[in-house]
């Protein structure tokens, strides 16, 4: 997503979040609710979690640097001979881009949205696309099937034999993506 006036961008408290304990920032999950949905208490995190939208309400800002034409003109340089000026040309300008910079932000957050919903949902029609996405959010809503006993795939933690949290092998793994 890139909108050249836009120089800083920000997801739920964004960089009021660096300000803040992890006790006051993370989104406490209450459990499911109707549907299957996820329930939170608050939405610090903006609507996403891992980069992922979790069902909240996405909430995106946008940093709008100053307009570049100034009534009162800075000093400047000429483009043509490369000789300093006292002050720049000046043009008619809007006063503030923030209500036009509010609607192109909107769009592009859309057609962000868009393109990743096609990548997901795929289609090359409406009809499709919705039903595609009717089929996915039934397919979330259902409760979770509890875990299996047998073994997922050999060396994994489920192996028989294996704690949780070690390999087949006995080898303690970090928890991550090992």
């Amino acid at each position: 997503m890139s909108i050249n006036i836009v120089k800083g961008v920000e997801f739920g408290l964004g960089f009021e979040q660096t300000r803040r304990f992890g006790s006051a920032v993370h989104d406490i999950i209450e459990g499911r609710g109707v549907g299957g949905r996820w329930i939170h208490r608050s939405n610090n995190a903006g609507g996403l979690t891992g980069g992922v939208t979790n069902g909240e309400p996405l909430v995106v800002r946008g940093a709008v640097k100053p307009i570049s034409t100034l009534a009162k003109p800075l000093p400047s340089a000429d483009l043509l001979t490369g000789e300093a000026v006292e002050k720049a040309h000046y043009e008619r300008s809007d006063i503030s881009v923030v209500p036009a910079a509010g609607v192109v932000g909107e769009a592009m957050v859309m057609l962000t949205l868009a393109d990743a919903m096609l990548d997901k949902f795929g289609g090359d029609s409406l009809v499709e696309i919705r039903d595609n996405l009717g089929r996915y959010r039934e397919r979330i809503s259902r409760e979770p099937e509890p875990p299996s006993s047998e073994p997922s795939s050999p060396g994994s933690s489920a192996a028989i034999g294996a704690s949780p949290g070690t390999f087949a092998s006995g080898e303690a793994g970090s928890g991550g993506d090992d």
